[in-house]
């Protein structure tokens, strides 16, 4: 079984920063695409950054300047560096991977982690 688990949300002030984890653990072969998105009340789940095994990274304007994803394939972890935090930031960050794991035989899957809260107020 393979499962991510994320950490570092919470509440900070407007113009504050927070890191996001999301480890992955399991019988994991490999991974691909790392990344995270987010959804606010009301709201569909969008995108927020992107970073392949070989580093290239791919940011929503939203949080380009601001935001800074990167990754540790050693530790199988994706983090994200939110500066600069404003209000609109407020939602819950669901980490994402495309991870080939093994059980009997290889297979491919997408996994997201449960979920932490991001709120930015005074």
């Amino acid at each position: 079984q393979v499962q991510l688990v994320e950490s570092g949300g919470g509440l900070v002030q407007p113009g504050g920063s927070l890191r996001l984890s999301c480890a992955a653990s399991g019988s994991i072969f490999s991974i691909g695409v790392m990344g995270w998105y987010r959804q606010a009340p009301g709201k569909e789940r969008e995108l927020v950054a992107v970073i392949t095994r070989g580093g290239s990274t791919t940011y929503a304007d939203s949080v380009k300047g601001r935001f800074t994803i990167s990754r540790d394939n050693v530790k199988n972890t994706v983090y994200l560096q939110m500066n600069s935090l404003k209000p609109e930031d407020t939602a819950v960050y669901y980490c994402n991977m495309g991870i080939t794991a093994y059980s009997g035989t290889y297979y491919y899957k997408d996994y997201w982690g449960q979920g932490t809260q991001v709120t930015v107020s005074s």
